[in-house]
Parts: structure tokens; C-alpha cells; sequence
């Protein structure tokens, strides 16, 4: 038995294979095709825009920017975003995008945060959505974008709230979501004073058994006003 692939698909899985591939690389193709991620994208933008002094002369990085729906959402609210990400398919496909639709305020770079500095430029906002609980250290993160923010500048972070482990299963090595609570502790110590906290979106899903299960999302706000504290606690 033979199987056909499209063109465009052929071309992706032959990337992969010539390429060392992560988990978004195989996920890309078909990430905009879930209309969930629209709609959680849509309700942490909608978050953003009303707690965060936002303006055209601005200029924001997107941490973990996946194809850039986020970031899509809030170009006409800020002068420029820069969009990173480690994933090479998830970049090309924001890529394509940013192409068709002739914007040219939004910029892509493939770049992974967690194992490198980065310090081509500063920025006024750093903004976020469920990238934080792949991160092990999330207090050496918050020390990046410290260190990546202008003074005054702005962190938005949307992710989950503490959960039992089934929202990734089996086998997942990252954060089961988060203690809000703890996080703000945790910024406070790399210099951060937090602004807002709020639940912003529910992710529902069904488990084997048929039955549906919410995993809220909350959307954290906080502003660069301080030196970090170094100290010998763990991160969490």
C-alpha cells in the first residue's frame, strides 16, 4: 500500500526529517486549524488591552509565539512585536503569514530563550500564553526578561492555574500549571511588582472516558520597578 502526500505536506516532513525536530515542530502544521487557540488567544488579548497602558510606541517581544496568533491580535496596539520561538515550523508558518497578510510591524526570529540570552535589543512589554510550564526555571527566565525589558517595562503571563497533571499526562516533565501566588513571589524576587491577576479563559477537554474536564487560564500582569534579589531559594 502507497500513500500520497500533498505537496505542501511532503515538504514539512521532509524538514523534519533533515532538521533536530521538538514537539511544535510536529504540532505547526495544523496548530490554526484548532479554533480553540483562537479563542484563548482572542480572551488573553482582550485581558492585555484593558489592564495594560498599551500604545504605539511601544515595542514588545512574544516569548513562545507558536504561528503568532497572539501577537496578530495586538500588532495594531503597539509599534512592533518580535516574535520568538523555538520551534522552526512554527516560525515558518508565522513567517507565510505575516507575508500574505503584508504587515510590517511584526518580525520573527527562531531563538530558544531557555537555553540562550538574548540581547540583540530591549523591549517596553514582554507578553506570554502557555509557554511558562514547558520552562524548568522559570525564575532564571524572569531574570532574562529583566535583563531584556526598558525600565518601567511590562510582563504579561497567561497560563494554568495549578492542576492534577492531566492536562499533558503521563510522561510530561514540565509545571502542572501554577500558584499564582507563588509566581508573584517568585517576581517580586527578580524585580517585578505584579499589577493584575485574573482568570481569563477555561480550556476544555474531554478525557477517555467521555468526560469534560476545565483547566482555567489566567492572565498575570507585572512591571519592572526593581533590582533582582538573589537568593538561594528553589524555584517552583
Amino acid at each position: 500500500m502507497f500513500i500520497i502526500f500533498a505537496p505542501s505536506l511532503r515538504n514539512f516532513l521532509y524538514r523534519l526529517l533533515m532538521q533536530g525536530t521538538n514537539e511544535f515542530d510536529l504540532k505547526a502544521l495544523a496548530w490554526d486549524n484548532n479554533p480553540m487557540h483562537f479563542d484563548r488567544s482572542a480572551a488573553i488579548s482582550k485581558k492585555m488591552i484593558k489592564v495594560l497602558p498599551l500604545n504605539k510606541e511601544m515595542s514588545a517581544l512574544e516569548f513562545g509565539a507558536g504561528t503568532g496568533i497572539l501577537s496578530f491580535l495586538l500588532k495594531d496596539n503597539v509599534k512592533e512585536i518580535l516574535m520568538i520561538d523555538s520551534s522552526v515550523e512554527m516560525i515558518n508558518i508565522t513567517s507565510r503569514k505575516i507575508e500574505a497578510a503584508r504587515i510590517s510591524n511584526l518580525k520573527t526570529m527562531v531563538f530558544d530563550l531557555d537555553k540562550k540570552l538574548f540581547s540583540d535589543k530591549s523591549f517596553d512589554l514582554i507578553f506570554t500564553q502557555m509557554v511558562l510550564h514547558h520552562v524548568s526555571d522559570i525564575q532564571a527566565m524572569f531574570e532574562k526578561f529583566h535583563s531584556m525589558l526598558n525600565p518601567g517595562g511590562y510582563l504579561a503571563i497567561a497560563d494554568l492555574f495549578k492542576e492534577d497533571g492531566s492536562f499533558h499526562g503521563e510522561g510530561f516533565s514540565g509545571h502542572n500549571g501554577f500558584n499564582p501566588d507563588e509566581m508573584k513571589t517568585i517576581l517580586n524576587r527578580c524585580g517585578f511588582q505584579v499589577i493584575s491577576l485574573e482568570e481569563c479563559f477555561v480550556i476544555e477537554r474531554k478525557s477517555s472516558d467521555d468526560v469534560t474536564k476545565k483547566y482555567p487560564v489566567f492572565l498575570l500582569t507585572a512591571r519592572l520597578n526593581g533590582h533582582i534579589i538573589r537568593t538561594d531559594q528553589p524555584c517552583r
